[in-house]
């Protein structure tokens, strides 16, 4: 259904830096605070949120009195970007974490739960003082036009081949990597029809009765930045999934798409999560991102397409792409 209003028009979306930077300050590990620096790191090195939270567009127009996830954000990225130091403390984002979800800075978290909290909490902001929104006119926030998809699950019976059609948003895509060597391998999983048992109860519409069909998820409108976390949590073991699983700089969701007719939809990657330790309970968490810095004593290297840097905590070291490709990655940072 077409949105009643639109909170944030997408052509004032700028995908590229609006100027280069140099690789920002580290962040100081505060207790057990790893996990909500990378995240941290990879919402600041995403170009369309920096430039938008570097306008302060939103807080010129925000009216929250209090806790408000947006404001912190644009505070955080502001200081990192602009430090002259080597490093800074997160004190905002720790000082509000029982607002953003479950966490305690002197308890292990984990990066995945902390994004997709983060990314509610800045939903929530974007959301504040525009009551009886319609669902798709919510899903037109300055979050979800970055973020944001919509997934198509289409069941067929299969008796009739009657389809029926339902559609969700989505802001990451959790992928299951136990028979995956690749992420395309994944992906191409992920939208392989499922079949369901009638036992489930599945009632046709044509058929007027209980009938075996299959399911089908697909990504029917593709986000402007792609998130994936490739699932390495056994929950029935209690034991984390260290396969390798290769992914690629450069990702094409075409084939992954309601229709794969059309042309191919190109994402480039810009930052990962990586998480070292034996179990999902512990461990560490660092990051690679991708800064824009062009710098005229070392243009080869310097491309329009920005360096690496591995950022450890308070740790930031530049390093290559094959570095980044090589590593056991738990979220997946994809810019179209």
């Amino acid at each position: 259904t077409p949105p009643q209003r639109i909170l944030f028009s997408p052509e004032k979306i700028c995908m590229d830096w609006h100027q280069i930077w140099r690789p920002g300050a580290g962040l100081y590990n505060l207790g057990s605070t790893c996990y909500i620096n990378v995240i941290l790191q990879c919402l600041t090195y995403t170009p369309p949120l920096a430039n938008y939270l570097l306008s302060s567009q939103h807080n010129q127009i925000c009216h929250h009195q209090g806790f408000c996830m947006m404001c912190i954000m644009e505070e955080h990225v502001r200081k990192v970007l602009y430090s002259s130091v080597s490093a800074i403390q997160p004190r905002a984002v720790i000082k509000n974490l029982k607002f953003i979800g479950e966490f305690k800075p002197d308890k292990p978290g984990d990066a995945y739960e902390f994004l997709c909290c983060t990314l509610s909490a800045m939903q929530r902001a974007c959301l504040s003082g525009s009551r009886d929104l319609d669902i798709s006119s919510q899903a037109t926030t300055i979050i979800h036009q970055i973020f944001g998809g919509f997934l198509r699950y289409r069941v067929t019976c299969l008796s009739c081949q009657a389809v029926s059609d339902s559609y969700k948003t989505f802001l990451d895509i959790l992928l299951k990597i136990k028979a995956a060597s690749s992420l395309t391998t994944a992906l191409e999983n992920f939208v392989t029809p499922k079949q369901l048992d009638r036992k489930k109860g599945l009632k046709c519409i044509k058929c007027k009765k209980k009938v075996a069909a299959s399911k089908r998820i697909t990504i029917h409108h593709t986000p402007r930045v792609f998130t994936v976390c490739l699932g390495r949590a056994d929950v029935q073991r209690s034991r984390k999934i260290s396969q390798v699983v290769e992914y690629p700089e450069y990702l094409d969701l075409q084939p992954y798409m309601s229709d794969t007719a059309g042309q191919s939809l190109l994402y480039s990657l810009y930052a990962i999560v990586v998480h070292s330790g034996h179990t999902c309970l512990g461990g560490h968490f660092f990051c690679y991102t991708k800064a824009k810095n062009n710098l005229p004593t070392d243009r080869e290297k310097c491309a329009s397409n920005g360096l690496w840097y591995k950022m450890d905590d308070e740790t930031v070291d530049g390093c290559d792409i094959h570095t980044v490709l090589g590593q056991q990655a738990y979220l997946l940072f994809y810019i179209r």
